[in-house]
């Protein structure tokens, strides 16, 4: 029989107390909990594209939380927003060289969620079974 190993655990300092200068971890975690960041960031990752070809490959978002979550990760400086000037405009999105970095450690999480999904679905029924108590 075989033991089952442990994950390293991964000591980290302490951010954004009083004791320790905020280190920035706030201003990514602000990104990632946004719903739809780590979608578009993989998304673009595959190469620029243009707003619809981001639409479409997002199931499920609304054009305002799109064009929102597009702002908000050019305005973090990881999507360059490049418009040509045609008629009409056309407006093409890519991931910046920081934003390349960043979807190299979301592209870990996203993994790490694919790999997990089954058994977190099934604590979740298992707690819920239990009811309150």
């Amino acid at each position: 029989m075989f033991a089952a190993t442990k994950p390293e655990i991964h000591t980290l300092e302490p951010c954004g107390t009083p004791e320790h200068e905020d280190c920035g971890l706030r201003l990514t975690l602000d990104r990632l909990g946004e719903k739809w960041t780590v979608m578009a960031i993989a998304e673009l990752s595959a190469g620029p594209r243009r707003y619809r070809e981001i639409e479409r490959a997002l199931s499920g978002v609304t054009q305002r939380m799109l064009t929102l979550t597009l702002r908000r990760l050019e305005r973090d400086g990881l999507v360059d927003r490049h418009v040509e000037p045609t008629n009409p405009p056309s407006v093409t999105y890519s991931l910046t060289s920081r934003g390349i970095g960043f979807s190299a450690i979301t592209a870990g999480l996203v993994e790490w969620s694919r790999e997990h999904k089954g058994a977190i679905l099934s604590s979740r029924e298992a707690y819920d079974g239990r009811g309150k108590g």
